[in-house]
């Protein structure tokens, strides 16, 4: 028996004026897994987790959140979600608890059930030795775990994050993938946006690639790379002269050729192999890389290297 989709769309739209921020999308996020939502600047995230979220209703097409409409039963949806937004939004007045029992009592939460609730969040973002400080002196780290830990209050059914950990030092950054480890590891569905492509292999069981308003590309990280890109990566670079000039003597070799200002990259089944090919055509680069095709690599074929206004 197949199991209900928590958030479901079909043929989704979202205009503004006449921009088509959302084109026509389908998908769904499967109970338990964590499903990311990647692109460029423009390509409609925000948008999508606005509809998800029950602040901005689609133009047209079908969403379903938690097997309810966002459209009619918002309220509902709503008291099941958890949000982190870019922003902490975090009360600077209140203490580190007060933030999250002032919270609490929004879902109609008796205070000492609030508090119970508190301590057991700032345990698990391990923020519980700070739990009567001011939120201002907090490091960017912390007021993101605070942030976390208030979202999760009303033990939320499913949590969406929007790039929760931009602007985070890279341990900031570990200690927060634990923590969202751990949450989905007690049930929780996890929905995120994120420009971080290694966040991204790190944390996601599947994701969409979005640009302008349109899915490029949808799997799990690994499928991605395997079907869309390749294995391994070959790296060239020829010293001072243009990489591009070299392009055509190599024609053949691999999956694809990309060439970009400084080196050449060649996508492939065999790294070790194309090397040799390299050589064997009599081309001498000054350094050659062999490496893993990442999910970084998927996101620039399908999105471009072009930035988007």
């Amino acid at each position: 028996m197949t199991t209900p989709s928590v958030v479901r769309a079909r043929k989704l739209v979202k205009h503004f004026n006449d921009l088509a921020a959302v084109d026509c999308i389908d998908f769904d996020v499967a109970a338990g897994e964590t499903f990311g939502v990647l692109g460029p600047n423009g390509a409609g995230k925000s948008t999508l987790m606005r509809m998800i979220g029950c602040i901005s209703l689609p133009t047209s097409g079908k969403l379903q959140v938690l097997g309810l409409d966002p459209a009619a039963d918002g309220p509902r949806i709503r008291t099941r979600l958890g949000v982190i937004p870019q922003d902490n939004l975090l009360d600077q007045h209140l203490s580190v608890k007060e933030n999250l029992t002032t919270y609490a009592r929004y879902f109609g939460m008796p205070r000492g059930q609030a508090r119970k609730r508190a301590a057991e969040l700032l345990e698990f973002v391990q923020l519980d030795r700070r739990a009567d400080d001011e939120v201002q002196p907090l490091s960017g780290g912390m007021k993101r775990r605070l942030a976390i830990a208030r979202a999760l209050v009303n033990d939320p059914e499913l949590v969406l994050l929007d790039e929760p950990t931009t602007g985070l030092d890279p341990q900031a950054r570990h200690l927060l993938w634990e923590r969202l480890h751990k949450l989905k590891q007690n049930g929780a569905t996890l929905v995120l946006t994120t420009h971080y492509m290694d966040e991204a292999e790190q944390l996601c069981d599947k994701l969409v690639i979005m640009d302008r308003g349109r899915i490029v590309g949808e799997g799990s990280p690994r499928t991605l790379i395997e079907t869309l890109v390749s294995p391994e990566v070959v790296e060239l670079r020829f010293g001072a002269l243009p990489a591009q000039r070299f392009a055509e003597d190599l024609e053949g070799v691999g999956k694809r050729i990309e060439s970009l200002p400084d080196r050449l990259l060649i996508f492939a089944e065999d790294g070790d192999a194309v090397v040799a090919e390299v050589y064997r055509r009599g081309l001498s680069p000054a350094s050659v890389l062999v490496r893993r095709a990442t999910l970084e690599d998927v996101f620039l074929h399908r999105t471009g290297r072009t930035l988007v206004d």
